[in-house]
């Protein structure tokens, strides 16, 4: 496999938010705030890691929408029709080929269908492991620019 290539991280937003006790509770009080929350975390990620970051969440209107602000990661709302699985999965089977592609879900079948298309998938724990990762370098570069 060709470790060149750009890596994408594919996120099931209410996935994830349903997943991490914080955001489940947040996501109770106010369902915007909790997507608002993942977003800031998963720019922060971006940031950081490498990777660009999709984010897809479950319907909001008559058609798929997408926001992007400079520099931020995709966010996508789906149609009432599809699914974020839906769209999920048909991005995977389509940019497997040119992109590192890796999903993150506690979704079996989604994971298996990522997998199965020559994606990576991993769980809501591993995606927290990897935005910590991300934010402890982020204090670290902070650190050691604040030591001049």
């Amino acid at each position: 496999m060709d470790d060149d290539r750009p890596s994408f991280l594919l996120v099931d937003g209410n996935n994830i938010i349903h997943a991490w006790a914080d955001l489940a509770a947040l996501h109770r009080r106010s369902r915007g705030s909790a997507h608002r929350e993942l977003i800031k975390q998963l720019t922060c990620y971006q940031d950081f890691a490498g990777d660009r970051v999709v984010v897809v969440f479950d319907g909001r209107g008559d058609r798929t929408a997408e926001e992007r602000e400079p520099g931020g990661i995709q966010v996508f709302y789906t149609s009432g029709d599809k699914t974020a699985d839906d769209v999920i999965e048909r991005l995977a089977v389509k940019y497997v080929d040119t992109y590192r592609i890796t999903v993150a879900t506690d979704d079996r079948a989604e994971q298996d269908g990522v997998v199965a298309a020559g994606g990576e998938a991993i769980s809501s724990d591993a995606l927290r492991g990897r935005i910590d990762a991300a934010e402890a370098r982020m204090n670290d570069w902070l650190g050691r620019r604040s030591e001049f």
